[in-house]
């Protein structure tokens, strides 16, 4: 079957399974990772960290389906699709993908193919004049209830932006910065030799332009640090190190000033994050979630959420995050000790024992047994068994006591 009958039977309804997405796009899906080039913002590994700790983060939040009393709906058949979006792509894996995409170019586009998802690349999208958004890919229309546009909102109501965008001319900037010192350092340090003449070359001695050949060929087949050449010299001869024009101090001074611009335009202030990793790990992670996860959260809820359930339904996909997950076990530790140490002295006369004031309530007044914390008073067994006259009844109870 041609691809015109298999799209149009697709649109028709009548071809139920899938194949027609999987057949003739995947190759826009599997191969849309961040190539080697001069806007792979990963390469910076300032950059790089900052996006592991976001994409973490949401990679390791919990996903629910919720109905509209924000009940959790357990055991959903959304929910297995999420942990098992296709062949190639785990649920973790997608959802962090999800979220590096989104940062770097500022839209992600994700496809429910029947059971799959996928996540599109080089999608061409445009609002016909009742404004709806269509899409298409390689020239190809994608329904719209297979695909949301999740969109990192700037000014632009249907482009998203991103680091690449926001951060190119500092980006670019840092990369060189850093390229330069790598090599130079790769390189030993080695940059270039000045040739000495007592006399002035002479393009036309052949002599003079046989040696100084050679001496070029010698040093330009240095291709290591360890490596040495030994070139013996006439007299009148003398060859010499040039001193650097690449000043250490000066690069790592303008790293130091414009590393930190990036986190901005991942909505991070890299100080205030940097000295909070230092002092608090929680807090720091509570400023990164608050900062620049939970916004990433919503959209992907709004847009996961109309993407499975449709506009009517009044279910809805959340992520749910443990911040507990980011803070180190000592702190796990006393956040433990505080909760045991609160519940002893609850009790007034544990409190009075302990040294603690009370609080002369009547929960801290009551009498609890075993780890239920149900109060001997409230016992449903002894109020019943008083019920009956029943003497034999009585006894029951006071069993059950």
């Amino acid at each position: 079957m041609g691809l015109r009958d298999r799209f149009s039977n697709y649109l028709l309804g009548k071809a139920e399974k899938r194949g027609w997405f999987t057949d003739n796009l995947s190759g826009s899906i599997r191969y849309s990772g961040v190539f080697l080039n001069d806007e792979n913002v990963l390469e910076s590994s300032d950059v790089y960290e900052l996006m592991q700790d976001i994409s973490n983060q949401m990679m390791l939040a919990e996903i629910i389906v919720v109905d509209q009393d924000g009940n959790e709906i357990r055991n959903h058949s959304t929910l297995k699709v999420l942990r098992e979006p296709n062949n190639y792509l785990t649920g973790s894996e997608l959802i962090k993908l999800m979220t590096n995409t989104y940062l770097i170019d500022g839209e992600v586009f994700p496809i429910l193919d029947v059971d799959q998802i996928h996540l599109a690349a080089n999608v061409y999208t445009e609002l016909d004049d009742r404004l709806v958004e269509h899409y298409k890919i390689g020239g190809i229309k994608i329904p719209s209830y297979m695909i949301r546009h999740i969109k990192n909102m700037g000014t632009n109501h249907l482009r998203g932006i991103g680091l690449k965008q926001l951060g190119k001319n500092t980006l670019e900037g840092v990369m060189n910065a850093e390229k330069v010192l790598t090599d130079k350092y790769k390189k030993g340090g080695l940059l270039a030799f000045l040739l000495k003449l007592d006399a002035h070359i002479n393009p036309q001695n052949a002599a003079q332009s046989k040696l100084i050949n050679a001496i070029l060929d010698q040093l330009e087949a240095i291709d290591e640090s360890r490596s040495i050449k030994m070139i013996p010299l006439g007299k009148g001869y003398m060859i010499d190190t040039m001193k650097s024009t690449i000043e250490d101090e000066k690069i790592l001074a303008y790293l130091n000033v414009y590393k930190k611009d990036l986190g901005k335009f991942l909505g991070i202030n890299v100080d205030t994050y940097t000295a909070l990793t230092k002092s608090d790990l929680e807090k720091a992670m509570m400023y990164l979630h608050n900062k620049a996860v939970k916004p990433i959260m919503k959209n992907f809820e709004d847009h996961l959420s109309l993407l499975f359930f449709g506009s009517k339904s009044n279910k809805r996909i959340k992520f749910k995050i443990n911040i507990l997950d980011f803070v180190t076990y000592s702190t796990k530790t006393n956040i433990g000790y505080n909760i045991v140490r609160t519940g002893i002295t609850s009790p007034d006369n544990v409190a009075d024992m302990l040294g603690f004031p009370k609080q002369n309530t009547p929960e801290t007044q009551a009498i609890y047994i075993s780890n239920d914390l149900s109060k001997i008073g409230e016992k449903k067994a002894t109020d019943d068994s008083l019920k009956g006259g029943d003497e034999n009844d009585k006894e029951k109870g006071d069993q059950n006591i």
